[in-house]
């Protein structure tokens, strides 16, 4: 007997689709060692790059619901790994900030998302690697 589904398994967007999901398993396994949840490590490292930012403009950024980013900010908070305070610019918003102890977990979850890539991405040579990459990215609409 054939493998259920098997026009489908062969579509490129099926396989992408199975591809992403094991990449998202494995970066979710390896942030969670940390403590974080993949949108933790989006958000903080989106306020490691822009920040301070207001809190307005960082979930635009990132396209995350205002209503979804309170919550992750909350979280972050409460871990003293960002700070929100008064907008010098506009004292009616918020500015989010990454604090020290912020910046050591960002690092320490960019290490496990590129291990976590990495053991995706082994059954590849290193020059596949860099092609698959390449096909990647101009599939996906992206310029990388």
């Amino acid at each position: 007997m054939s493998a259920p589904l098997p026009e489908i398994r062969g579509l490129p967007s099926w396989l992408l689709g199975r591809a992403a999901a094991r990449g998202r398993a494995l970066v979710a396994e390896a942030l969670a060692a940390e403590g974080l949840k993949m949108w933790h490590h989006v958000v903080l490292s989106a306020v490691s790059g822009l920040g301070p930012v207001a809190q307005a403009a960082l979930g635009r950024s990132i396209g995350l619901d205002p209503k979804d980013l309170v919550g992750v900010l909350n979280d972050l908070q409460s871990g003293g790994w960002v700070v929100r305070a008064p907008d010098p610019g506009d004292r009616r918003k918020n500015a989010v900030s990454i604090t020290e102890e912020g910046g050591l977990l960002l690092k320490r979850c960019e290490r496990a998302a590129r291990a976590a890539n990495d053991a995706l991405m082994a059954p590849l040579t290193a020059a596949e690697r860099e092609q698959f990459m390449e096909l990647l990215i101009r599939i996906s609409g992206t310029d990388g």
